[in-house]
């Protein structure tokens, strides 16, 4: 596909943002704080999105239709460890009373449905505006936006070291409005590494090597 303008929305999206400027197209960041030194615009995206629901002012109101909007959504309600949340077991909740651990899964069960309502208000604004946007999760077999989602990955990529990646860390890519060009680039040159054994923000870092394959492979062709 042809791409006019990149914007790259949530953690992680930097990366993407210099991908796409180095072969040549206008991209922004935008995110809630500045982390890696790259962020263009600072703000609540769940607000913005909120609000352009809404019919409300926000960044979407700049946004054209031969734009792409890359989307890394929060995964933390939609992965695989909320089962244990949601059956008690989480170690966090050792020591708590069952009213307590009730308590904790009412809170969750209420922080993943508003997660979950602002991803499908996003969906719906690209849908009625006529936007193209690719949104990025995290895939295995309990995922909750593999059974609970009006759409499918267009890619998945199961082992993301196969594109220049640290992490094997199988990926889906929602396509809205746009469809992947169908190219796969192989280059496995990186040190190895494991979720398990990385902490906070490095646990879903994404090289720079494997943002360009992708933007390659999937959006330009």
């Amino acid at each position: 596909m042809t791409v006019n303008f990149a914007h790259c929305l949530f953690e992680q999206s930097g990366t993407f943002k210099r991908a796409f400027e180095d072969l040549g197209i206008h991209a922004r960041d935008y995110d809630i704080e500045n982390r890696f030194d790259q962020t263009d615009w600072s703000g609540d995206l769940f607000a913005e999105i909120e609000s352009a629901f809404k019919g409300k002012p926000s960044i979407f109101d700049y946004i054209a239709t031969d734009d792409l909007l890359l989307v890394f959504f929060p995964c933390t309600y939609f992965c695989e460890n909320n089962m244990l949340f949601f059956m008690g077991t989480n170690v966090n909740y050792r020591g708590l009373t069952q009213p307590d651990k009730i308590l904790r899964v009412i809170q969750r069960a209420d922080e993943r449905h508003a997660c979950y309502v602002r991803l499908l208000e996003l969906c719906y604004i690209c849908e009625s505006r006529g936007l193209r946007a690719i949104i990025e999760n995290p895939y295995n077999a309990h995922h909750y936006l593999r059974f609970n989602f009006p759409y499918k990955p267009a890619v998945i990529d199961m082992n993301r070291r196969r594109s220049g990646d640290f992490f094997p860390k199988p990926t889906q890519y929602i396509f809205v409005n746009c469809t992947p060009a169908g190219k796969r680039s192989v280059q496995m040159d990186k040190e190895r590494r494991f979720v398990r054994k990385e902490r906070g923000v490095k646990r879903s870092l994404i090289s720079y090597d494997y943002a360009h394959n992708f933007i390659c492979d999937h959006i330009l062709g």
